[in-house]
């Protein structure tokens, strides 16, 4: 049951990203083009997301002793900004601003068959199992 709910998430996920255009790089690019092109359509987006998860926290989440699906929210208990968190977020800024995707709306774009978004993906496996081995050490 936790794997179809799941599936189901991230089908809208998916969807909802395909409604937003953020699976568009061109779009996405236009949006962090403060001095030439912008398009500020997703700053709505954004704000229309943080609106409903405002919402959604104080009518049903905040109420909550545990999930629905498991026994214990899973919270992360690090705080510290350390530099593998400014160096991951730079590398995944960085690659966002040059390539106009992120994970999230290349997996979404996989069904169009892109080449582009093929090597996206295929890098980020790369970059994923690199990140695995060198937090090894």
């Amino acid at each position: 049951m936790n794997n179809f709910i799941a599936l189901i998430c991230g089908l809208v996920f998916g969807f909802g990203l395909t409604i937003a255009q953020m699976v568009n790089p061109n779009k996405v690019l236009n949006f962090l083009d403060l001095f030439g092109s912008w398009d500020a359509s997703l700053a709505f987006v954004m704000g229309g997301g943080v609106i409903t998860y405002i919402i959604g926290y104080q009518l049903f989440i905040k109420k909550m002793k545990k999930p629905l699906l498991t026994e214990n929210f899973n919270i992360p208990t690090n705080t510290v900004i350390d530099q593998k968190l400014i160096i991951g977020s730079t590398i995944f800024g960085i690659g966002w601003g040059i390539a106009g995707i992120c994970p999230g709306p290349a997996i979404a774009n996989i069904t169009t068959g892109n080449e582009k978004i093929l090597v996206f993906i295929l890098l980020m496996v790369v970059g994923m199992l690199l990140a695995q081995k060198v937090k090894k050490r």
